[in-house]
């Protein structure tokens, strides 16, 4: 395979690629040397010679490109890169040399990249702090494409969902990097910081095979803030009434032109015992949090080199179970989980400053994960070491209209895991796998593009397999945006950890044994289809955006967990059909000037066949309705603005698991209230470097009744806190505030 790899890939990389010349000069025509060049679409940057020259790949369309040079001043110009060319900057006069004026034209805060042929959306700062955005697992709470849900009543996790499935068959990826995964597959979004993230990407559907095989229903790719561009000091602090307190410090340090710093730190405590559902148990569990992140990166840009480098160390400890805890007290229950990570991880990419086109890129990323589970009597241990690299090598096929991509990755994960339950067993192994990928992207500069890609692993325990990825992009008319992506995913499901939360019950684990290699089970493997319309108009001279989607997720093979016998759960593969589809229409209207409403409207129809047939799946309600309106006044000259923020979540029945064979006083409908959730908050920007927030969760009050079955008998047979559907604490306030110090004044102008 990898012979056939290379026959078709050196062909390729020795086609010629023509280039063209640009020089840079000032008005009397002396070439400038050492101009700072940036071309955003291609995301390179280059510098001019001593004689001000610079190469570029030919191509038959018009780039962006940004000029800066001290003592000029700076210019932005579309430039066609089909002939050689000269571009001259102007000196900069003492008045342009006082203050550094910045024009920002408004952008939306959730944004979705019209030129890649994914349907991918693009979350800002300004969007993620729409809402408290402690960790990333919350900060989704004003996006309607992804679901937000407790796993139990006792941890406190939250646990997203896309297309209608959960985490564990979505991409995490930190910077492109698969980051959350292994032992911290379900619970891992719990432990990245709001303020860390500079933007999230959401991308529905088949993702990319350079970023691996486990892909399902979509990716979540975050970026962390970057050492260069960061100010010397952040700080956050917030604090909610239910004894949540968390605080945020950013520290970035700026050694040389090519060499910076940037150090995160985050702690957060829960010291306060809530009960505000009345059921005896804790409504949010007590524990603390401290999590340090050091990034470096290290730009050279006459080199054309790139690094980054991060080290990151996180331990969280959670205790839950009944309010009053006392060990001879045959109705207390208790519930312990400690989580420890330590990462090291680089990047290191190579931009040829004669062919800006082309990049060679190294990533790498070494992890040791551990958590401590215990629930009553049950207990659950798993140590994780693991490490990723992938290689990569960018390039063009004669002209910009053909790109490509294509490397080698490997992975290495060594797992030592005990479970103790109505028994105790080890599931020690070790997982390796190499695999090589190829992606070619055609874009015939107008109105079609599509990516073709395709990656073959070979897995100590998978097998070896074959992936295929395609996206295709058309746009009909100038407004009018159609997508359509296909792809296969296949993952060797951790079983326990993504679905810990069983152990916080008295159900007896059962496991099927078909003699597989994964917990004595086979891997997963699903077909992913889906399609989407974008299209823009304008009522009113404001424009407006409708965008719907459909996409349908088939399974071959899953791990089934049938929760309908209500003394045990029982995990196996798949036999019959289980199949997720999800549509959801969104129409977003711009108001009036600073005045935005998003609404959607979705539609989710998941079944598995389980022993005693084709069902829905429990817990994932059919249909949802979302709405958030955000309103900004104007930009004052001290920086001073007022935002504003509410979201409306409505949330239609759930299917709940069958309780028939309990007692009647423990039997559950057979499904859930519908229910409301409102969220709202409000900004007070003082100045460009201090602002305050304040802000409400379930304003409603909504509070799930019986979250937790039997919960008057936790050691008994009929206990279960994995029932959860809705919030069990009601209404939750909070505040906070956003301090930095910045390096310049900077004038803002709005446009």
């Amino acid at each position: 395979m990898y012979k056939l790899l290379l026959l078709v890939l050196v062909p390729i990389f020795s086609l010629a690629q023509t280039s063209v010349q640009g020089k840079i000069t000032d008005k009397e025509n002396n070439p400038i040397a050492k101009v700072k060049i940036t071309i955003p679409e291609l995301n390179t940057t280059l510098t001019t010679d001593e004689s001000g020259l610079f190469s570029l790949v030919q191509g038959n369309r018009n780039l962006v490109l940004i000029l800066e040079k001290e003592g000029f001043q700076k210019l932005e110009i579309s430039q066609s890169c089909t002939i050689d060319f000269s571009i001259q900057l102007q000196k900069m006069d003492s008045e342009n040399a006082i203050e550094v004026v910045k024009v920002e034209k408004k952008l939306s805060t959730l944004g979705r990249k019209q030129k890649a042929v994914t349907n991918t959306q693009n979350l800002t700062q300004g969007e993620l702090q729409k809402a408290a955005c402690c960790n990333l697992s919350e900060s989704f709470e004003t996006n309607p494409s992804i679901d937000v849900n407790f796993s139990d009543a006792v941890t406190g996790n939250k646990q997203i969902k896309m297309l209608g499935l959960t985490s564990p068959y979505i991409l995490m990826s930190e910077e492109n990097i698969p980051a959350i995964r292994g032992a911290l597959q379900a619970t891992g979004l719990n432990f990245i910081p709001g303020t860390w993230a500079e933007s999230i990407q959401i991308t529905k559907g088949a993702g990319s095979v350079t970023n691996g095989y486990e892909s399902i229903s979509g990716q979540i790719n975050y970026e962390l803030l970057k050492p260069q561009k960061e100010d010397p000091f952040f700080a956050n602090v917030y604090a909610s009434n239910d004894g949540r307190y968390e605080l945020n410090t950013h520290f970035a340090k700026k050694y040389s032109d090519k060499l910076s710093s940037l150090v995160l730190l985050h702690g957060n405590t829960r010291n306060m015992k809530n009960d505000m559902n009345d059921d005896g148990f804790l409504d949010n569990p007590l524990g603390k949090q401290v999590n340090v992140l050091n990034r470096w990166q290290y730009n050279d840009v006459e080199k054309g080199i790139v690094s980054f480098l991060n080290i990151k160390y996180f331990k969280d400890e959670k205790t839950g179970g009944t309010f009053n805890q006392d060990a001879v007290n045959p109705l207390s229950w208790k519930s312990n989980v400690t989580t420890e990570k330590m990462e090291v991880s680089n990047k290191l990419g190579y931009l040829f400053p004669d062919m800006p086109f082309q990049s060679i890129g190294f990533q790498q990323a070494f992890q040791y994960n551990k958590m401590n589970s215990q629930f009553g009597l049950k207990e659950h241990q798993i140590n994780h070491k693991s490490y990723f690299s992938n290689l990569l090598f960018n390039s063009i096929i004669n002209n910009t209209k053909h790109k490509f991509i294509t490397g080698i990755n490997f992975n290495y994960d060594s797992f030592q895991e005990d479970l103790q339950v109505n028994f105790t067993k080890n599931y020690d192994r070790i997982d390796t796998s190499i695999g090589s990928f190829f992606e070619y992207s055609y874009d015939n500069l107008n109105n079609f593009s599509f990516v073709l890609g395709a990656r073959a692993d070979n897995h100590n325990r998978l097998g070896l397999f074959f992936t295929p990825r395609a996206h295709v992009k058309y746009n009909p008319f100038e407004k009018t945006t159609l997508r359509f992506s296909a792809g296969r995913g296949k993952r060797a499901s951790n079983m326990f950890v993504e679905n810990i939360n069983v152990l916080a019950s008295s159900r007896d684990i059962v496991i099927n044994d078909e003699n597989g290699k994964l917990y004595g089970l086979n891997p997963e493997i699903a077909w992913n289809y889906g399609a989407s319309l974008i299209q823009k108009f304008f009522i009113f001279g404001k424009e407006n955006e409708i965008v719907v989607d459909y996409y349908k997720t088939d399974f071959d093979n899953q791990i089934v967990v049938d929760l309908e016998n209500p003394r045990q759960v029982t995990f196996s593969n798949l036999k019959g059909k289980s199949f997720a589809e999800s549509f959801q229409i969104e129409w977003n209207i711009s108001l009036m000037r600073h005045l935005n409403l998003r609404t959607a409207y979705k539609y989710l129809n998941v079944k598995t066949d389980y022993a005693t047939g084709l069902l829905e799946k429990p817990l994932q309600a059919k249909n949802r309705f979302f709405a958030n309106i955000a309103y900004e006044t104007h930009i004052l000259e001290k920086g001073q603005q007022w935002k504003f923020d509410a979201t409306f979540n409505w949330i239609g029945a759930q299917r709940l698991p069958n309780t028939l064979a309990n007692p009647i006083e423990y039997q559950l409908p057979t499904y859930s209230p519908n229910y409301q959730l409102i969220n709202a908050q409000v900004t007070r920007t003082f100045s460009s470097t201090f602002e305050m927030y304040l802000g409400a969760e379930n304003l409603g009050n909504f509070k799930q009744k019986n979250a937790i079955v039997a919960s008057d008998n936790p050691n008994g047979p009929f206990f279960d806190s994995t029932m959860i559907y809705g919030p069990v604490f009601g209404n939750m306030f909070y505040a906070g505030l956003r301090f930095k110090i910045k390096t310049k004044k900077e004038v803002v102008r709005e446009i």
